[in-house]
């Protein structure tokens, strides 16, 4: 049977597309009809409801925005929800809280159906570069079937063990990234209020033993003033806040988090959300204005 995709977002689209240009029979779904076309070019099928998804697969790809859009393709909680997952492997590939990871599948299991958790550490370019990186958790069987699916998407997998350790995995990277991005946003509006060349101050950072994909995607976007989105401030801050709700519950110390994600939550404050997260940027600069 086929495998479907449901939720073509940012990441979704080409993380989909990667899957249909590896050959894979793929259906898919979304509650926006945007990314169809493209998708449909690559020979995937389109199902009209979630109801129609599950039908036609036996293992189900979720990379959804929250819980809410979770449950709702699931009917977590619905008369449809056993006969969804009830046999079927069941991929989430979305980010949430710990709790809810855990809770998921525990109720995927007791519904008959088999659960992975594995998210992804990237944004878009690495989403449609097949160069993402995921963590799995779950049953050993579970995760052994999974993997090949992972394989056009992500150029490494590594397992964690049970759920919900790969959604842990993914909010201590999510602190490490968030609290990177500010920094540099940091850096640069310092060196734009020294009156430096922002170029040569690009060219050191990325020349040199600072250099990191992520110095080099996000720098290259604060110096050109190019916000288009790989990873949308709104989500950024989602992130932010399911890390700091992880960090409260294990009485972890989060200093840089938190103000790292209060200038993230500056920029979606002013109508930024839609920014990519280079746009953090920018709170420095309002910061810097006369009163």
């Amino acid at each position: 049977m086929p495998t479907g995709f449901a939720g073509l977002g940012l990441m979704g689209e080409p993380m989909a597309a990667n899957l249909c240009r590896a050959g894979l029979d793929l259906t898919v779904y979304n509650r926006s009809p945007r990314p169809y076309d493209a998708l449909r070019a690559l020979g995937a099928v389109v199902a009209d409801t979630p109801a129609a998804l599950f039908e036609a697969c036996d293992t189900v790809i979720l990379m959804l925005a929250n819980d809410q859009a979770t449950d709702l393709i699931l009917d977590r909680g619905g008369a449809s929800f056993a006969a969804r997952v009830g046999g079927h492997l069941i991929v989430n590939m979305g980010t949430h809280s710990l709790a809810y990871s855990q809770a998921l599948e525990a109720d995927i299991r007791g519904a008959g159906g088999s659960f992975v958790e594995a998210p992804v550490s990237g944004s878009r370019l690495p989403a449609q570069s097949g160069a993402l990186v995921a963590m799995l958790a779950g049953d050993p069987d579970a995760v052994a079937r999974a993997r090949p699916l992972f394989v056009p998407m992500c150029r490494e997998m590594v397992e964690t063990g049970a759920v919900p350790s790969a959604m842990a995995m993914k909010l201590a990277v999510n602190l490490y990234l968030v609290a990177t991005v500010a920094a540099l946003g940091e850096a640069a509006a310092l060196a734009g209020s020294l009156g430096l060349d922002l170029g040569l101050f690009e060219q050191v950072i990325t020349s040199g033993p600072l250099r990191s994909d992520i110095a080099a995607a996000k720098l290259a976007k604060m110096v050109r003033d190019d916000f288009g989105p790989q990873a949308a401030i709104r989500d950024v801050c989602k992130n932010a806040a399911l890390v700091a709700e992880a960090a409260a519950t294990a009485r972890a110390p989060v200093p840089l988090l938190t103000e790292s994600r209060r200038l993230f939550e500056t920029v979606l404050a002013a109508g930024h959300g839609e920014q990519d997260m280079a746009a953090v940027v920018t709170a420095f600069h309002e910061a810097g204005k006369p009163t």
